[in-house]
């Protein structure tokens, strides 16, 4: 796919599905993953438990060892969550990077690490990675995978960027900016793969994923 320009429950309407779907315990804080999950149909709640990832460092890990890793960390430290045993719950933990020449872009620290990212993206392209781990609550069973796209980037001027730093929008985003926010601006996008998978979670291919894991009673297939 190619796009380019042009109570405690939380949830809501989305595309419907044959089968019930099991519920989802979110091992992540962030408002994008919510928003993909409700406009999918998934029924979901936040997990208590969270995961300061900020201080961790890949080493020499490559992009799709680190990004699975991480997604994998964050599941686990949901499993103590009361809500994980209940039945019917699968719980999700993601994280998302971006590589240029294999190299790893996180999130920036502040804005000047944010204009060093775009920067950096500017005229180029870079890969867009989203680990994903499914845990099986009863039994531990887990699958973890990931999905990557290509973001191709024109040239972002220098208006572009300095008026997007002036709003804070870069914080908390994996090569600080958002794909569809982004697109909506004006800037120079196109993607290779699944858009939603650059914004936090691939659901071209999540609910498949989950649905099998849950016929296999949780077990890893990756």
């Amino acid at each position: 796919m190619v796009i380019t320009p042009g109570g405690r429950s939380e949830g809501g309407s989305g595309p419907s599905t044959s089968g019930r779907r099991p519920r989802i315990l979110l091992a992540s804080r962030s408002p994008r993953r919510r928003q993909l999950l409700r406009e999918h149909g998934f029924e979901f709640d936040l997990a208590s438990a969270s995961v300061d990832d900020s201080h961790l460092r890949p080493g020499q890990s490559d992009a799709r060892a680190w990004v699975m890793s991480l997604a994998f960390l964050k599941a686990s430290a949901a499993v103590g969550d009361e809500r994980a045993a209940e039945g019917g719950v699968v719980i999700l933990g993601a994280d998302t990077v971006c590589a240029v020449g294999g190299r790893i872009i996180g999130q920036p620290r502040d804005e000047a690490h944010a204009r060093d990212m775009i920067n950096t993206l500017s005229d180029g392209e870079h890969q867009v990675l989203t680990g994903v781990a499914l845990i099986c609550p009863g039994t531990l069973r887990r699958e973890i995978y990931v999905d990557e796209s290509l973001v191709r980037v024109g040239v972002i001027s220098d208006e572009q960027r300095e008026s997007y730093l002036a709003t804070g929008q870069w914080k908390g985003k994996a090569g600080a900016y958002n794909l569809s926010e982004r697109m909506d601006a004006g800037w120079p996008l196109e993607c290779v793969g699944d858009p939603t998978s650059v914004m936090g979670l691939p659901m071209g291919t999540l609910e498949q994923r989950v649905s099998a894991f849950c016929e296999r009673g949780g077990e890893a297939a990756a």
